[in-house]
């Protein structure tokens, strides 16, 4: 985009500057990036609190008590999370080893999808981060296996407690309560296990789409002494499960943050790092926008749900309906009214590649989303006013501020070196992170 022209912020507080002359030959101006310290300890407590850790930093990472991040597990998570190879349980053959946890979480889209419903089997195509992915002709809705909603991303997510954008898996937290509706035989069965939201997810995830870790492949392939090394405590009649693979997963998961983005180096003393249009839409970021009082602490993300009105998934290339639970959100899981069509928010790091947003993909660019936020006119009517969240409330941001924060977040939360958590290649030499025809050739894998 073109960079907006910078603009001096006013604020309202004790960081009023004067452009004026002053009597006092001293007087000297307070540089931006003074001041951004200062709204950000105003705001977020310290620049420290923000900082991501580095994601071989594994005490400084939040953890699960149950699942502690390890080297070894975070190296067989990464291949595991990868594999094509563990595809084994499609609806068609076509689909056999053609598919991954990757195919809607991949580092070129910020690990989201890069289209507006991701798909795992039944899918064919990339592109060149993940737009290029369509629905395989020879498939009909009901063998498909594609996201019911925008696919939320797995950057940051150490931060979560609770995953989805209902917040439906992870037995912690804001879901203890929520017993009864760990359903037997549906997906939220997983929560029974007792971890938290990252791990669970994990669970579930692989038998959602179709994901096979079982014993007979781990133990004649590559992947045995990887298992042998992750969960070395864990007897052998017991260590090469999907279990132990689905939390090598999530533990590998927790490790990917967007730490290297200019934001993150900012934080971290480089002034240098961001420029003075970056750090004027950082200003109202955490000041006249208010985007910190929802998008929070080092993810940028917040574990609240919020009612904003937003369409569910719309539009010509749709390939499921939308069900009654889904549009409910948090209310679809929890049964509580009071939560009907609010939605959890999502980080903000890397959002440039992902080409959709809201949690039904209705908007189209970043700036899209934050002019529809500022002007807080509700797009869905489904939703009834009196469900809307108390801080959906216009901000009066002109359009140049609203520039300035799709800058910062564009520019500044966008780490460009992603691809440092993909493998470079996976122990069977399948391709990913789909490995149907079309992919392997977009990709220049075969």
């Amino acid at each position: 985009m073109n960079t907006p022209k910078t603009f001096s912020i006013l604020l309202a507080s004790a960081f009023i500057l004067s452009s004026c002359a002053t009597d006092n030959d001293d007087y000297v101006e307070t540089p931006t990036k003074t001041l951004l310290e200062q709204q950000i300890e105003a705001t977020a407590g310290s620049k420290t609190a923000l900082i991501l850790p580095a994601s071989n930093d594994f005490s400084a990472i939040p953890n699960d008590a149950n699942n502690s991040i390890t080297n070894a597990k975070v190296v067989l998570g990464q291949l595991l999370f990868h594999e094509t190879a563990l595809g084994k349980n499609p609806n068609m053959e076509e689909g056999m080893n053609t598919y991954s946890c990757a195919s809607c979480h991949h580092a070129a889209a910020g690990f989201q999808s890069g289209i507006q419903q991701g798909i795992g089997e039944g899918g064919i195509g990339f592109g060149n981060h993940g737009e290029g992915r369509i629905k395989s002709a020879n498939y009909v809705e009901a063998d498909l296996d594609v996201q019911p909603i925008k696919s939320p991303s797995v950057l940051n997510s150490a931060y979560q407690k609770v995953m989805l954008w209902n917040g439906q898996f992870g037995a912690v937290g804001m879901n203890v309560g929520t017993e009864a509706n760990w359903t037997v035989g549906t997906p939220k069965e997983a929560n029974t296990f007792g971890f938290e939201g990252v791990e669970t997810q994990a669970i579930a995830g692989l038998d959602v789409h179709r994901l096979m870790i079982e014993k007979d492949f781990i133990i004649n392939s590559d992947y045995k002494t990887l298992f042998d090394a992750a969960f070395p405590n864990v007897s052998e009649d017991e260590r090469y499960t999907k279990l132990n693979g689905a939390l090598a997963i999530a533990a590998y998961e927790r490790t990917v943050l967007a730490n290297e983005a200019p934001f993150q180096n900012w934080l971290k003393g480089d002034d240098s790092a961001m420029s003075e249009d970056e750090i004027e839409g950082a200003m109202l970021f955490f000041g006249k926008g208010q985007c910190y009082s929802c998008h929070s602490g080092p993810g940028l993300n917040g574990m609240e749900f919020h009612a904003l009105g937003m369409k569910d998934l719309t539009g010509d290339n749709i390939m499921t309906e939308v069900d009654e639970a889904t549009k409910k959100g948090r209310g679809g899981f929890t049964g509580n009214p009071e939560d009907d069509y609010k939605f959890k928010t999502p980080q903000l790091y890397n959002l440039m590649d992902a080409g959709f947003y809201g949690h039904g993909g209705s908007f189209k660019s970043i700036r899209e989303i934050i002019s529809y936020k500022n002007n807080a006119i509700a797009e869905n009517g489904e939703v009834p006013s009196n469900k809307l969240s108390p801080q959906f409330q216009p901000l009066n941001l002109t359009e140049d501020e609203i520039d300035l924060i799709t800058y910062f977040v564009e520019n500044a939360l966008y780490d460009a070196n992603l691809k440092r958590y993909q493998p470079e290649s996976l122990p069977t030499g399948s391709c990913f992170p789909n490995a149907d025809t079309q992919s392997s050739m977009d990709m220049g894998c075969i």
